[in-house]
């Protein structure tokens, strides 16, 4: 470093990039070991013996990630290295496959090696399969994020929903934590004319005589997975009522006796985001296919189970990019110097990376939360209210934390700077591109606030979300801020059910009641886990209402939710 007249440090080239070389070096070897809020979370839900096994696993995942997925990713997410439609092999012979990267694959045997798949086969292991997706998701979708959520879905559907024939035909291939002996799964619901709009989709399943299976034809829209080896599929049995319930539920193989099964891929998609998977669209004629459950229960198990669970993952991978995105700014922060000093000292800086890590922080205790219910519904121990919380977290997290980690993940990018938009000088150009894409994923934010706002009408859903965010309250020191919370959740419970009873008030502003509604659960959980300064700062930030600028405290909250690192215990880097 060299000094100028003014006897000023001056930041030489070589001086620049060993700052930059250093923040590379300073990510987590072991990223799962370094997230002191995630072990924090998963002691205080799992038994000494279930907690014994996590650590071990999910720090050899963790381990492997980085050696191992990450520069995979790096390389078959570029332009030049995307998946390839090949519907004919050499011979001329319709083989309607995908063709990727040799580096894609590589990643896919550690993914699936992990077990996060493997783990379907065992009920109640949804904390298992959430760390693991969440550590996945520090490097972004990475193109295997979306068909390990798939196959899970897939794999529960099976399980909990198809006879014992089916069942057996299908289950035991999904869970084969051998990447190359395991099928992935995918599901084919969307429909050029439907999207959102399920009942008006027109893909129809004829019954064959054997009384046992059924042939699909029509055309599927938005196919992610689209070199899947078992197609879950919504189809519409003839006779049956117009709409949603007229859909049935039903797994098609992807080959049969050699031969494609009765579909042509169309096209791949190209996407904003998540690259490196897979996306197209497909025509099915006469696709032989087995129902999952009764043909007339059929889109209860596409919403309850198959799409909740694409909910759930998808929530939880989006706080898993917001992790990411917080580490790569808060290191360059520190390694980065302008005018002299490392630009974490200046004070407007300092507020955009408690912003990020608060906000991080509260959507992993969210997610933890839902976590919680899957794995007691999953393992059939849930109460009736633990039923009713879940119909009303699982879309009200995927909806606010999807949200969440594209703000956060666009502050990382201007931490940056410039060099935040260059594809390969961060992951960060990645994990924004693959966070939009999240956000449509499973129901756009409309579809799922709608979706809550009709369960709040149909069901006693408001009482329990009370009742649940008030214990957490009960739990938290005894502050003036806990007691002008439950006041305030008692407000906004009380807007809820305006909504709940007035159609057009609700047109307008249920959004924004549900907006705050998800900020008090998340603060509820951080309050719960006493990660008061998490909790505050993102109150200060984000819960309309709040008036940061007569809030003294607010430089004090900063330099806590620094400290700490925005969550319970010690920094987590």
């Amino acid at each position: 470093m060299a000094m100028n007249g003014r006897d000023t440090a001056v930041v030489t080239y070589d001086d620049a990039r060993a700052a930059l070389a250093a923040w590379k070096a300073d990510f987590p070897s072991d990223p799962y070991h370094d997230d002191a809020a995630l072990r924090s979370i998963l002691a205080r839900s799992l038994s000494a013996e279930r907690m014994s096994a996590l650590d071990v696993r999910a720090s050899s995942f963790a381990r492997t990630l980085v050696l191992v997925v990450a520069p995979a990713a790096q390389r078959y997410e570029q332009r030049t290295h995307l998946p390839e439609l090949s519907r004919y092999d050499g011979l001329g012979n319709r083989t309607e496959s995908v063709s990727f990267d040799p580096a894609y694959h590589e990643a896919g045997v550690a993914v699936w090696g992990s077990g996060v798949v493997a783990l379907s086969n065992e009920p109640g292991r949804a904390y298992e399969q959430a760390t693991l997706l969440y550590l996945l998701s520090l490097e972004s979708e990475a193109g295997h994020a979306c068909p390990v959520t798939c196959t899970i879905g897939l794999a529960r559907a099976l399980r909990r929903s198809a006879s014992p024939d089916v069942r057996e035909r299908f289950l035991p291939a999904l869970v084969d934590p051998q990447y190359e002996l395991a099928e992935r799964g995918a599901q084919f619901l969307t429909e050029v004319q439907g999207g959102s709009d399920v009942g008006a989709n027109e893909c129809v399943a004829i019954a064959n005589i054997d009384g046992e299976t059924y042939r699909i034809s029509g055309e599927k829209w938005f196919c992610s997975v689209a070199n899947a080896d078992q197609f879950f599929i919504t189809a519409r049995v003839p006779g049956g009522p117009t709409g949603t319930r007229g859909l049935g539920s039903f797994v098609a193989p992807r080959m049969i006796d050699g031969q494609p099964n009765g579909f042509t891929l169309r096209r791949l998609k190209d996407k904003l985001g998540t690259r490196g998977l897979a996306s197209g669209e497909i025509d099915f004629e006469d696709a032989l296919a087995w129902p999952v459950g009764p043909v007339e229960e059929g889109f209860r198990t596409a919403v309850s189970v198959v799409l909740n669970t694409s909910r759930w993952m998808t929530a939880v991978g989006s706080a898993g990019i917001m992790r990411r995105a917080v580490l790569e700014a808060r290191s360059f922060a520190k390694h980065r110097e302008a005018f002299g000093v490392s630009i974490e000292q200046f004070p407007a800086m300092r507020r955009t990376l408690a912003d990020m890590a608060a906000t991080s922080a509260g959507a992993l205790h969210l997610v933890f939360a839902l976590t919680e219910l899957e794995d007691r519904i999953d393992a059939g121990t849930a109460s009736a209210d633990d039923v009713l919380y879940h119909r009303f977290l699982v879309n009200t997290a995927k909806y606010l934390v999807s949200r969440q980690a594209t703000s956060v993940v666009r502050s990382g990018i201007e931490v940056l700077g410039g060099n935040g938009t260059i594809e390969d000088f961060s992951v960060l150009p990645r994990l924004y591109r693959d966070a939009i894409v999240y956000e449509s994923w499973e129901g756009t934010h409309n579809v799922l606030a709608a979706q809550v706002l009709n369960d709040l009408r149909r069901l006693p859903i408001l009482d329990v979300v009370e009742a649940r965010l008030l214990a957490c309250f009960d739990t938290a020191p005894a502050t003036d801020l806990v007691g002008t919370l439950r006041r305030r959740l008692g407000d906004v419970n009380a807007s809820a059910r305006e909504c709940r009873d007035d159609d057009e008030f609700a047109s307008w502003h249920f959004r924004d009641v549900l907006d705050q509604i998800g900020l008090l659960a998340e603060v509820a959980y951080l309050f719960a886990a006493h990660d008061l300064a998490a909790a505050n700062h993102l109150l200060t930030n984000s819960s309309p209402g709040y008036d940061p600028a007569t809030d003294a405290g607010l430089a004090g909250r900063v330099n806590a939710v620094l400290d700490s690192g925005g969550v319970t215990g010690s920094s987590p880097s």
